[in-house]
């Protein structure tokens, strides 16, 4: 039988918790590159959704006509630019047809000529093109008035029969015998002809695009065989006042021909319009596109003969003949707008997925995968344990073990509190248990040291010093008690 005292048992460090600062962070910062991501598709979904092709049915005129050579332009455009818009082309007889049938709403885009019977629903997203009156008299003769023009034979060079109808509402002529000197020249006939004295003609009105006016070379080499006078409207003020539609023109000097001059001073006249019309129901957004694409293609749009090769934006005046579309309005009258235009949906829908994805996450991380900070109270457990076994310790260093063990849990509470891994819930309980326990384990300091001096004592009382192993045994036994 062994006569040593029990030997001090070597007290095992409780188990570090993970580091929940860290671990909180790394889930912090996971959910935050998860919400980001989740918006960017959510966005990107969107942009793919409010991208969806969108067809628009186009109503023109003849294949060959400069409305139907415009609309393929506008189409082969759009396609180019990546445009959501595809233009669907339906040809009709004449533009007569192509306006009744925007009318009855069986089309979304339209171009009409402003002497033409307008559509209640049509709104203006674009001008294409100037047509010009052009007044001719045969060699030198000039007309001075409207008047007089009224007493002469008349040939209508243009290229519809539109336009007859217009030069009797110019002349204030009603159906009737007088209507009957008006006449359309036929296509293709040179004005060499029509001034030719077999035929009788007073005067010839040609109605014509302003850019192939410019181009056109046929009025130069007539002029040069002092052919035809170009004669001033001075009534057109007057004209553009009585006739909605028409508006008032200046040609510049040269205009027809640079040599001879024609004319050869800035001359009035009248004139019409051609506009790109829309349906009045069209969203503002779908206009404001259209006509942003197309006041920045200008140059892709206009025809090789000249048509819609200066093209204008849409007038915004109230007194309008043809009210411009509210998307088109919204992009001429503030140009500056036209990037929060473009992309205001889509940062409103990455706006409202962050939101939504975000708050779903912090609910997550709030209530399921948070590793909540240790609660200083439940240390006490620890502490407590503690002084449970300060009674069973029979030595020092025993003892000195247990308080190693105490001041390490102190240690780790003071960095806990410190780094946010223990929370200060139940800290007074704490800081009570361990003030207990530490004043517990001085209690049995003091005692132990004080049976450790009583035992010393009994073996000087004894007798001299034996130096045989047995009295070794007590000695060591009664120091260690």
């Amino acid at each position: 039988m062994s006569t040593e005292g029990p030997t001090a048992s070597p007290i095992e460090p409780p188990p570090r918790r993970p580091k929940v600062i860290k671990t909180n962070q790394q889930q912090v910062f996971l959910y935050v590159v998860l919400t980001l991501l989740l918006s960017l598709a959510t966005v990107w979904g969107g942009r793919a959704l409010l991208h969806n092709s969108e067809t628009l049915t186009f109503a023109v005129g003849a294949p060959n006509s400069d409305e139907a050579l415009f609309a393929a332009k506008l189409a082969a455009v759009l396609k180019s630019n990546a445009s959501r818009f595809r233009i669907k082309i339906v040809n009709n007889a004449d533009s007569a047809k192509a306006l009744t049938q925007f009318d009855r709403k069986q089309a979304d885009l339209a171009v009409l000529r402003t002497d033409a019977k307008v559509p209640l629903r049509a709104r203006t997203l674009a001008i294409l093109e100037h047509d010009l009156v052009l007044l001719l008299g045969p060699g030198n003769k000039k007309i001075k008035s409207i008047a007089e023009l009224k007493k002469k034979k008349i040939a209508v060079l243009a290229e519809s029969e539109a336009s007859l109808a217009f030069v009797r509402s110019i002349l204030d002529i009603p159906d009737g015998p007088d209507a009957a000197k008006i006449q359309m020249a036929p296509q293709g006939t040179t004005l060499d002809k029509l001034f030719a004295p077999s035929n009788g003609f007073g005067a010839v009105i040609a109605i014509v695009h302003a850019s192939r006016a410019v181009r056109d070379k046929a009025y130069e080499q007539v002029a040069k065989r002092g052919g035809f006078t170009l004669n001033a409207i001075d009534e057109a003020k007057a004209l553009e006042r009585r006739l909605p539609g028409i508006s008032s023109e200046t040609l510049t000097a040269g205009t027809l021909s640079t040599s001879p001059q024609i004319p050869d001073d800035d001359l009035d006249t009248v004139g019409l319009e051609w506009l790109l019309v829309a349906q009045s129901r069209m969203a503002a957004s779908t206009a404001g596109e259209l006509a942003r694409t197309i006041y920045e293609n200008k140059s892709a749009l206009g025809l090789d003969n000249g048509f819609a090769s200066r093209i204008e934006p849409a007038s915004t005046e109230k007194d309008a003949f043809v009210m411009a579309h509210q998307g088109a309005a919204d992009y001429i009258n503030d140009d500056t707008k036209s990037f929060m235009d473009k992309y205001s949906d889509l940062m409103y829908l990455g706006a409202a997925a962050l939101s939504v994805i975000g708050s779903i996450f912090a609910a997550i991380y709030a209530k399921i995968t948070r590793i909540a900070p240790e609660k200083a109270s439940e240390l006490s457990t620890a502490i407590l344990d503690i002084g449970e076994r300060i009674e069973h310790a029979h030595s020092l260093d025993q003892l000195e073990c247990l308080q190693d063990e105490l001041e390490g849990i102190l240690r780790g509470a003071v960095i806990g509190l410190r780094d946010g891994t223990i929370s200060t819930d139940g800290l007074d309980t704490f800081k009570l248990g361990y003030e207990f326990v530490r004043d517990e384990i001085g209690m049995r300091r003091d005692y132990l040291k004080r049976h450790a001096g009583e035992t010393e004592k009994t073996v000087r009382d004894a007798g001299p010093a034996q130096h045989d192993d047995s009295n070794v045994v007590v000695v060591k036994t009664a120091q260690s008690a």
